[in-house]
């Protein structure tokens, strides 16, 4: 448990190490391989799905068995050696700082009035069309992103370090890695990607339904609005196409009682998506600085919960030896 609380403040307050090849780069690369290698425009469907099946299991055998061989080899260097290495690897896994600095990226700009600045921000952040953006568009975006990734960047590796440990962190960073660059309903992906998008919505299943109790309880510590959270929560969650990040958003949209979802552009296509808390006022500029604090809250409180629960977990299965 002391890896998993050094590994969450190092990223809360320092964020990835410069000097650090990071492995989510690498994980990139090697799908990036074994794309090549597997991927062929003439297959049909049926051979499509059956060769991103096997992209999938190759990428998190890959993964699960560098992650224990470096582990491995670092503890039999020395314990202290294995254990420094270990917080780093999962220091990794997070991106508390990381999105907070995101965001912060796009707020500065939108603080001073330069709205083309702070597009150029948040097209850093987003996969949406970002010339004509307004100002309220911008910060929906920025909002949006900070919520969702609030599951996908933090609670969810917290959820699978306090489960499994490092090895498991990385292969749940591993699966969401291979989601976001091959889970796209496009002629490419639809059906060579679509384990990888399945998967990943099942790895973020139960951390998105552990993620929203987290970030009421943050509303009520922050003085927003908990009550609409809940209710928000509850109502509009499943409004959202992902089967998960609607928890993060629509909860996110109560409790700052703002309106999230609408239509956005997608390639020169616009999307329209239904409007959480449509009760709520447009999000305005410093409704960012709220999220952030949010999201931040929601970590800790998350990681608080889990290792609460961990910790019960061992005492009760001590009593029973």
């Amino acid at each position: 448990m002391l890896i998993i609380i050094l590994a969450f403040l190092i990223d809360a307050l320092l964020g990835d190490p410069d000097w650090l090849p990071h492995p989510v780069v690498q994980m990139g690369r090697l799908i990036i391989w074994t794309e090549k290698r597997l991927y062929a425009k003439t297959k049909s469907d049926c051979r499509q799905i059956i060769a991103g099946f096997l992209l999938v299991c190759f990428v998190l055998l890959t993964t699960f068995a560098l992650t224990w061989g470096v582990l491995f080899l670092c503890q039999r260097v020395h314990k202290i050696f294995g254990f420094v290495v270990a917080i780093i690897l999962l220091s990794t896994t997070f991106a508390a700082r990381g999105l907070q600095e995101a965001a912060e990226r796009v707020l500065v700009p939108l603080k001073a009035g330069n709205l083309p600045a702070a597009r150029q921000a948040v097209a850093m952040i987003v996969g949406r069309d970002t010339e004509n953006m307004s100002t309220g568009e911008v910060v929906r975006a920025t909002i949006e992103t900070v919520a969702e990734n609030t599951i996908d960047g933090v609670t969810a590796p917290l959820f699978y370090a306090l489960l499994g440990g490092v090895p498991l962190a990385m292969l749940y960073k591993a699966i969401n890695t291979m989601d976001s660059m091959l889970g796209y309903k496009n002629e490419r992906y639809l059906y060579f990607g679509r384990v990888a998008a399945k998967l990943d919505d099942l790895a973020n299943w139960l951390p998105a339904r552990l993620t929203a109790p987290a970030m009421i309880l943050a509303a009520f510590f922050l003085r927003y609005d908990a009550k609409a959270a809940l209710q928000a929560m509850r109502r509009d969650s499943r409004l959202h196409a992902s089967p998960n990040s609607g928890f993060a958003e629509a909860t996110t949209a109560g409790a700052l009682n703002i309106v999230l979802g609408g239509a956005s552009s997608y390639f020169g296509r616009v999307s329209e998506r239904p409007r959480l808390w449509p009760e709520g006022c447009p999000p305005q500029v410093l409704d960012i600085e709220k999220t952030i604090k949010l999201m931040r809250a929601t970590s800790v409180i998350f990681l608080i919960c889990g290792l609460a629960v961990r910790a019960l977990i061992i005492f009760c299965l001590s009593l029973n030896r």
